[in-house]
């Protein structure tokens, strides 16, 4: 090889500040002047991520001479951001902080990105690995659509806070990242077959964090702090995983297209990690992996494992099933580019107890 004939370069963005811990909410306002941040800030939060940690943020950046303006939003749609986006133009925002679940750090992602600011992810529960992620998933009307986004500039994950949320969300956020486990087997496989760009530094990374979640599936229970704390870690580092990948690789294959397709057939019934959950089950199972040791941890968490405990029915799981493969014509995956036929999917749900 000639001298310069190697071209291959690949962009990698992190976090530069991740505080984990009891009470670092209120280290919010230092790292806002340790990253020279300085202006108008926008906080995007809902009701109740307000008075958790929303309005001691506010208090607490206005004292460090901050000028502070906040925007009451819910879902993360199409027309909530165009109105996030159309306040921060408004108060001349400098940079932004999501408080609050995924839907509104998903919202702070994605406007920062279109108003070119720097922003910061600040969790009041841990339902899916989105919290230190460059990815954003904003529906659009009835569909939700995974885009690149923002990388937060800093991630200040109370756990204290978090805790205080209701144990669902941290139960689905465990199962997200144990459906790393297929998403990864995924991976590999289309690397097999399709010669598909692969990253053994961010395989590494987003398996640690599936193992490091079933091995702990015992300890994390409800109303324990030190459980928030064993599982806020590899949520994290499961987000950090796809800047490293280039792309959400490492963390989405069948059970999220599988996830996806429940979204469109019974949008609201469930959260998005548990329908990760149960979806990993199945495809590990066709891939011929430990379904059952999946299904163990899912239940010691107390995540679903079931059509029934997704409140689901039997019906509806079969036709994610059936038309998960078409979510994603790009992305190839167990399910390959014809499906599972009617029949394969009963089997499968069947075996796996899912129905």
């Amino acid at each position: 090889m000639d001298e310069g004939d190697f071209t291959k370069a690949r962009s990698m963005l992190f976090p530069r500040n991740v505080l984990v811990g009891h009470g670092v909410i209120e280290q919010v306002p230092q790292v806002c002047k340790d990253f020279n941040l300085s202006g108008t800030a926008l906080i995007i939060s809902g009701d109740k991520t307000m008075r958790a940690a929303g309005e001691p943020v506010h208090e607490g950046l206005k004292r460090k001479g901050y000028h502070v303006h906040s925007i009451d939003t819910s879902e993360a749609t199409d027309d909530n951001l165009a109105k996030v986006e159309s306040v921060a133009k408004e108060v001349k925002a400098s940079f932004l902080l999501g408080i609050g679940g995924g839907s509104k750090i998903d919202l702070a992602k994605m406007a920062a990105k279109d108003l070119g600011v720097e922003f910061l992810s600040i969790p009041t529960s841990a339902s899916h690995d989105g919290i230190a992620s460059g990815r954003a998933s904003i529906r659009n009307k009835s569909i939700p659509v995974s885009m690149d986004a923002k990388v937060p500039l800093g991630v200040i994950a109370d756990t204290s806070v978090i805790v205080k949320a209701p144990y669902r969300l941290l139960a689905a956020g465990c199962a997200d990242v144990i459906s790393n486990a297929t998403a990864l087997m995924d991976w590999e496989f289309a690397r097999r077959l399709r010669n598909e760009e692969f990253s053994r530094s961010a395989w590494a990374l987003a398996n640690y964090t599936a193992q490091t979640m079933i091995e702990n599936a015992d300890l994390i229970r409800p109303n324990l702090e030190e459980s928030v704390w064993i599982a806020i870690r590899p949520i994290i580092i499961s987000g950090i995983s796809m800047s490293v990948a280039g792309s959400s690789r490492p963390t989405s294959g069948a059970e999220h297209m599988f996830s996806h397709s429940l979204d469109i057939i019974a949008p609201g019934k469930a959260l998005h990690g548990e329908q990760c959950g149960v979806g990993c089950i199945m495809m590990m199972y066709l891939h011929g992996g430990d379904w059952q040791r999946i299904r163990t941890a899912l239940a010691k968490i107390g995540a679903p494992t079931s059509a029934k405990e997704l409140g689901m029915s039997r019906e509806q799981i079969l036709e994610a099933l059936v038309t998960a493969h078409k979510i994603r014509k790009d992305r190839f995956t167990i399910l390959g580019t014809l499906g599972l036929t009617y029949e394969a999917a009963e089997k499968v749900a069947e075996i796996t107890k899912v129905i």
